[in-house]
């Protein structure tokens, strides 16, 4: 098979700006409202919370900075655990450290690679029980503050049993929901089921800010106790007066501009990833030794990063040397997050397991899957692919 070579590199994920993003960024800088304050800023969180369909949306500095506010607005306090999954970036746990608390990672299920809901289940039930009215774990004797399930890859985790969990525990569920922004969970916007969602728009999301990040929810005391912490406490508008340690995590206007822009394409971006995303699971099917992704019934998932897994016996090599190949080709290609109870950073923290979090990290390989990526692009990805299980 004769596998063209004179493309550029295919990059993994790159931005796709082919909207209003010049114009909008151009009228900043015009305005010189190019700081903290400024139109776009309120017309991003407008639009964002309307697009989802949620009461409150609050952008923030980034992702990072969401699920920090989002613990602290509710409630979670210092030494209290929060159950966060653990093959994920991990923002989501050091997170949960910022705001004085402690991780218990959860590992993955197989079928769609998400938070083991089940899992969640049995630690609640089985390894916790109520002290005064509070959940504790029985081992470390420390709170239970917050569920915070990440939904990984653009796929939807399993919400419903989490949902029942918190309801019937009163613990706060906090939706880490950068990757599935465009999913659905029972055809509704994922976001909209926890008591908050976060969001990241870093460069390779599905929409993207440069940076920046976005916190909503329906609860107009949770939205207005993060703004307030977002914006160093400050209590009066002239006044510089604070009732309490603050943050400054405010967005700026240029970058609220470029989520405005980037918003009014959504609905393509996610069609483009979903194209994408069907056209690989396509080729890559009969590929002996390559697991493809896969689409619960209940879902519809965004495809923000088209993940296969790579068995190294039926293949014929592993994840990371089919990395170095395709690299040799101009293909940029990445593995998934090391799972973070193995993280040195977060050697003291309780993990439920999670060995199939570990097999998924050891087979698992990213393939470009830009918004903008073009049909030749994805051909010759596929191409080198099939020419190597060939050869192998």
């Amino acid at each position: 098979m004769n596998i063209p070579s004179n493309l550029p590199l295919i990059p993994l994920s790159e931005p796709y700006l082919a909207g209003n993003e010049w114009a909008y960024v151009k009228d900043c800088l015009d305005t010189g409202w190019v700081s903290s304050a400024g139109r776009y800023v309120e017309r991003f969180e407008a639009d964002f919370a309307k697009y989802l369909g949620c009461n409150h949306a609050v952008s923030t500095v980034n992702g990072t900075a969401a699920l920090q506010l989002a613990l602290l607005a509710t409630g979670v306090a210092p030494d209290d655990e929060v159950l966060v999954s653990t093959l994920t970036f991990i923002a989501s746990a050091n997170a949960i450290r910022y705001a004085g608390a402690w991780p218990v990672f959860i590992d993955a299920e197989s079928d769609y690679w998400q938070m083991d809901t089940w899992l969640v289940r049995d630690f609640l039930q089985e390894h916790c029980h109520l002290v005064n009215g509070k959940l504790r774990n029985r081992s470390s004797g420390r709170r239970i503050g917050a569920l915070l399930p990440v939904h990984i890859l653009g796929h939807p985790v399993d919400l419903d049993p989490l949902i029942e969990l918190s309801e019937e525990y009163g613990i706060p569920l906090i939706e880490d929901a950068t990757e599935s922004l465009g999913s659905t969970y029972k055809e509704r916007n994922t976001g909209t089921f926890g008591h908050v969602a976060c969001f990241s728009f870093n460069g390779n999301k599905l929409i993207t800010t440069g940076g920046g990040g976005m916190v909503v929810t329906n609860s107009t005391d949770i939205a207005e106790r993060i703004r307030h912490l977002s914006t160093q406490a400050k209590t009066d508008p002239i006044e510089y007066r604070h009732d309490e340690i603050g943050f400054n995590y405010r967005l700026t206007n240029i970058q609220a501009a470029m989520g405005c822009a980037q918003l009014e394409n959504i609905g393509n971006h996610v069609a483009s990833k979903r194209k994408i995303f069907k056209t690989y699971n396509a080729a890559l099917a009969d590929i002996d030794g390559i697991t493809i992704m896969r689409e619960a019934e209940w879902a519809k998932s965004a495809c923000w990063m088209y993940t296969m897994l790579v068995d190294q016996n039926r293949f014929g090599m592993d994840s990371r040397t089919l990395l170095c190949r395709l690299a040799e080709h101009g293909i940029q290609t990445r593995p998934l997050w090391e799972p973070i109870h193995r993280s040195l950073a977060h050697r003291d923290s309780a993990a439920v397991h999670g060995n199939i979090a570990e097999q998924l990290f050891r087979s698992a390989l990213s393939l470009p899957c830009s918004v903008g990526l073009v049909e030749q692009q994805q051909n010759k990805v596929i191409a080198v692919l099939k020419e190597i299980a060939t050869k192998n």
